[in-house]
Formats: C-alpha cells, sequence, structure tokens
C-alpha cells in the first residue's frame, strides 16, 4: 500500500510549513513565493519574500482555507527585506507568531508578532527578540509550560557568522572532518515575547556517540522542527544542499539527538522543509517541492502526506522526487 502526498494550495506558491493544531483544526504558517526577478544565488537573494498568508483544514485531506495576509515586511518596524519561514506558537490566550527578517543593516534577526486569534493578523513588536540571529524559528510546546526554540540555517541563513552567540568578523565553516555547525535552542520567557536564556548548541550524534560532521550529508543545514512521540524528543532538519529531511532522537529538548535516518528523500526544487503534526490519531508530513512550478526552486508549493512510524519508534522513509508517495 502506498500513501500519495497531496499539494494544498495549487494557485499560488507557498512554502516552508509550519503546522499546528488549535482549535481542533490544522493551522499552515508557511513563507509565500514570488517572482522577485532576482538572480538565484546561493545567499537566496531571489527568495525575497515579503508577507505571510494562513491557512486551515478541518481535516488533512480536506478543504484549504486561505485566511489571506496575515503580516506584511511594511508592518515591521525594524524591516529591511526577506521575511523567510515563520511559526506560530500558543500561550495564556495568545497565539505568538516568530519570523526571521533581515533588518536594515541586511543581518538575519528574529522578530514577534502577536495575534488573539490562530488565523491572526499578527501584530509585531517594534524590535526583533534580544540576541536572536540567523532563520527558521520553529517552537516546541513541550506541555509542562515551557516553550522552547530551535533556528540557524547556514548560507544565506547566516549561522556560519556565529560561535556562541557571538557574531565572527569572518565567516567560517569547518572542514570536512570536523564537527558540523550546531542548531540552536533557546527556552522562551514567561512572556514569550524574549529568550530566557542564552541559545545553546543543538548537538547531533551518530550511533558511535560523536558529533556529526561537516562533510556528512546528514548533517543539519536549516528547517529545524521538534515533536515528541512516545515520550522521545524528534529534531528534524533539512541537510540542504544534500536534499533530504533527517531527523534525531534524543531524551529532552536540550538534547544531544542521535541521528537516526532519513524521513524525506530529495524532492524537485533543490530543497525542501516540512514540520510534522498529529491530527485525528494520524501523523503528517507537510513539505514543498517546485513540481507545479516546472522545477523553478524559487516557486515552490505546498504538500501533505502521511507519516508512519516502525514498532521501534524509527520513522518510515518517504520518497520525494520520483513517486511523490511513502511505502506502507
Amino acid at each position: 500500500m502506498k500513501k500519495e502526498a497531496r499539494y494544498l494550495v495549487p494557485n499560488d506558491y507557498m512554502a516552508d510549513p509550519s503546522v499546528h493544531v488549535f482549535n481542533g483544526k490544522l493551522f499552515i504558517y508557511p513563507s509565500h513565493d514570488w517572482e522577485s526577478g532576482i538572480p538565484e544565488n546561493d545567499n537566496g537573494d531571489h527568495f525575497n519574500m515579503k508577507d505571510y498568508h494562513v491557512f486551515s483544514m478541518q481535516d488533512a485531506d480536506g478543504e484549504v482555507t486561505d485566511h489571506g495576509v496575515v503580516l506584511r515586511t511594511e508592518d515591521i518596524p525594524w524591516a529591511g527585506r526577506q521575511l523567510w519561514d515563520c511559526d506560530v506558537a500558543f500561550k495564556a490566550g495568545k497565539y505568538y507568531m516568530y519570523f526571521p527578517l533581515k533588518d536594515q543593516n541586511d543581518i538575519f534577526r528574529i522578530g514577534v508578532a502577536v495575534s488573539e486569534r490562530p488565523e491572526g493578523p499578527f501584530i509585531p513588536l517594534d524590535n526583533p527578540m534580544k540576541g536572536s540571529y540567523s532563520m527558521d524559528p520553529a517552537v516546541l510546546d513541550d506541555g509542562d509550560g515551557n516553550h522552547y526554540m530551535y533556528f540557524g540555517g547556514l548560507w544565506g541563513g547566516q549561522l556560519q557568522r556565529y560561535r556562541d552567540n557571538k557574531a565572527l568578523e569572518c565567516a567560517t565553516f569547518p572542514a570536512d572532518d570536523e564537527p558540523a555547525i550546531p542548531p540552536r535552542v533557546a527556552r522562551l520567557r514567561e512572556d514569550m515575547l524574549e529568550f530566557a536564556e542564552a541559545p545553546r548548541a543543538v548537538i547531533i550524534l551518530d550511533k558511535d556517540g560523536k558529533p556529526l560532521t561537516a562533510g556528512n550529508e546528514h548533517r543539519f543545514f536549516e528547517a529545524s522542527w521538534m515533536h515528541k512521540y512516545n515520550g522521545k524528543y524528534y529534531f528534524s532538519y533539512s541537510t540542504g544542499d544534500t536534499h533530504m529531511i533527517c531527523y534525531a532522537i534524543g531524551d529532552n529538548p536540550y538534547g544531544p539527538f542521535t541521528y537516526q535516518g532519513v524521513i524525506l528523500t530529495p524532492v524537485v526544487g533543490w530543497t525542501t522543509h516540512h514540520s510534522i503534526v498529529e491530527f485525528k490519531g494520524k501523523w503528517y508530513l507537510f513539505h514543498h517541492d517546485s513540481v507545479p512550478s516546472g522545477g523553478r526552486t524559487w516557486l515552490r508549493s505546498l504538500k501533505v502526506v502521511e507519516l508512519e512510524y516502525n514498532p521501534d519508534g524509527t520513522i518510515k522513509t518517504i520518497e520525494g522526487a520520483a513517486t511523490c508517495r511513502s511505502e506502507v
């Protein structure tokens, strides 16, 4: 038996979906691709996204409702350019959108916008989060009142410009046999508006207990996501230029996490970005590819497919490019 992926927003280009269950519905928070006219390059300048839509579904195979534009670059007082992928968390009657955006010095920071409804609109704060940098924020509600933000991305995401939360004079990459640059995690403050602590490195180990090296095809590149399954913490991420979604498992939100395998093999369109969510007793992988745009990497389309676990808690690999299906 095969599980077939489904495209969700056929009339527009949306990517990088963060998905949560709020008020008994699936809410999708994607970035919004468009033809910027900027030549494609490794820094991602062609991804000059400038607004967010919110989508919702009553069922994973049901109708998709577009709630329209909920935040624009021009709404944000400290904005420069490139409103990349966001995430949303709920606490005490309010919804908090965390978004990466380059400031007027072209440095990525993470901002916060607030709404009383999951469908928005979201009102941004006047300044980015103190001590924030890089991009791809993803927030885990740990169920005990604590929320943790995972973030970071290489190349255009600027993570290589930082060590120990301090900016370097020159960006550097480790050698292939040295430990890879790790993503970051920080617990959020009670009011959800700032970090409660200095961000920490998220260490991904191989089966021998050694950190994945920079030359390992399964090392972290971008697109952090965290979910829990049977009491374990599943940290998943994109490998970027090696074109996979991989995952590692740990016993607490800080890790370390031990590499387990590939969730999604390469898709059409260079790479993908995902989220994993449980809804009505089933698990789903939301992601994107560039099939509808004819392979144009900067015009991506949302899709969803059922995700399944093996009895030992590992995740069954989903084939991305050729069939867009998963083996069961």
